[in-house]
């Protein structure tokens, strides 16, 4: 799942684990096939299209969970957002950050208001934003 490729890569930054997220939901495509993964989740084939192209500066956790859950080793999309949002609460419990220490160590343009809202489900973050704020986690975890 999204959240455990920081237990896989070395590189904690932000881009490192977005690559993380980008190169896994490239081979679960590429496994899968274009066509399969257009078939069986809501994604329209230009998306996928921009995924096996690298390009996922846009893409939502619930699109990218949507692709994961694609793999035969993944539950369904629903329970990876759920527990990659459940991990980054954690982790923030573990670490103990709130969101706004979370929001003020981010590169990403988020309050620690839209932090929460995005860790809770109320809006949905794109792959960059998630990797910005599971990195801030992750490296207090590490220190």
């Amino acid at each position: 799942m999204l959240h455990t490729l920081a237990d896989e890569t070395a590189d904690l930054s932000p881009n490192g684990l977005h690559t993380a997220y980008k190169e896994y939901l490239q081979r679960v495509i590429e496994t899968v096939g274009v066509d399969t993964a257009v078939t069986d989740t809501d994604l329209d084939g230009d998306t996928i299209e921009a995924v096996v192209d690298g390009e996922t500066d846009d893409l939502t956790l619930t699109a990218a969970a949507a692709l994961a859950a694609l793999d035969d080793d993944t539950p369904d999309a629903e329970a990876i957002v759920l527990e990659t949002r459940d991990h980054l609460l954690m982790g923030m419990t573990t670490a103990v950050l709130d969101v706004d220490a979370v929001a003020a160590e981010l590169d990403a343009d988020l309050t620690g208001q839209e932090v929460q809202q995005a860790i809770e489900g109320r809006i949905d973050m794109t792959l960059p934003e998630l990797a910005a704020i599971q990195s801030v986690i992750e490296q207090r975890l590490e220190a």
